[in-house]
């Protein structure tokens, strides 16, 4: 399981990459001529740039993985941010089919590649972020589970699984006041932002958050299912409301 301020095992999270993998398959059986230039949940963005954005950002955390794997260095995108922008815009133009086919064979060189990783290679140093092959992987499961979501298809953040959502409460809590808690309204997680760790039952907290009680319990709430919450998190609307006043979200971290 998942603990506040912790990552899963890479091959945890592998798995939970290869669902995630087969549910954009599914969905992708749906898209239809002319239903790629019908809006996704970004707004300016057709299902076309949220699907020419996940081919792209799977190939290039892809390839952060085959060159570490080889004691490698390589940039997430060569040409970085402006690339990656006119990447987009580029692939956008293309039909449902050819949308399709780009996506599928992306996926599949994902899984090539990335279910070679063995055990000793998770902590290879890559370029995203100068971190290691294991923080590169949970960018990929954070990229495909929210912006397949984004694309308005068969899958919503609904389906995301509770490791998703827990592990996204640790990854956007730069983006939240602190003192703010998160209370699951039909499970058992309260997560308390900038709050002192404590223990609670999905583990032991860290300095961005925590899960347990606020013992003084004077900080804001916000009640919700635990997918309501990691969406708004997110940054997307969630699907039932939340109870309680949402407070101004910052940056994507």
């Amino acid at each position: 399981m998942a603990e506040a301020g912790g990552l899963l095992r890479g091959p945890e999270v592998w798995a939970y990459v290869l669902d995630g993998h087969e549910r954009l398959r599914i969905a992708l059986a749906e898209l239809t001529e002319g239903k790629e230039r019908g809006t996704s949940r970004l707004p300016g963005w057709t299902r076309a740039h949220v699907l020419s954005h996940i081919e792209g950002i799977c190939r290039a955390l892809t390839r952060q993985a085959r060159y570490a794997v080889k004691g490698e260095l390589i940039e997430v995108y060569d040409g970085g941010r402006p690339a990656r922008d006119a990447g987009i815009e580029a692939g956008a133009v293309r039909s449902a089919a050819e949308l399709t086919a780009a996506v599928t064979a992306a996926l599949a060189e994902a899984e090539a590649v990335w279910g070679s990783v063995g055990d000793a290679d998770w902590d290879r140093p890559v370029r995203y972020r100068d971190g290691d092959l294991l923080g590169a992987l949970h960018c990929w499961w954070r990229e495909l589970e929210v912006h397949t979501a984004d694309a308005k298809l068969e899958t919503c953040s609904a389906a995301w699984p509770r490791e998703l959502c827990l592990h996204l409460f640790d990854f956007l809590a730069p983006r939240v006041p602190a003192g703010l808690t998160l209370v699951e309204s039909d499970g058992p997680v309260r997560h308390t932002f900038g709050a002192a760790a404590a223990v609670g039952p999905h583990g032991s907290g860290g300095a961005a958050g925590s899960f347990g009680d606020d013992s003084a319990g004077r900080a804001p709430v916000v009640r919700g299912r635990l997918t309501d919450l990691a969406s708004w998190l997110a940054g997307r609307q969630p699907h039932q409301r939340l109870d309680g006043r949402l407070p101004e979200l910052g940056p994507w971290p």
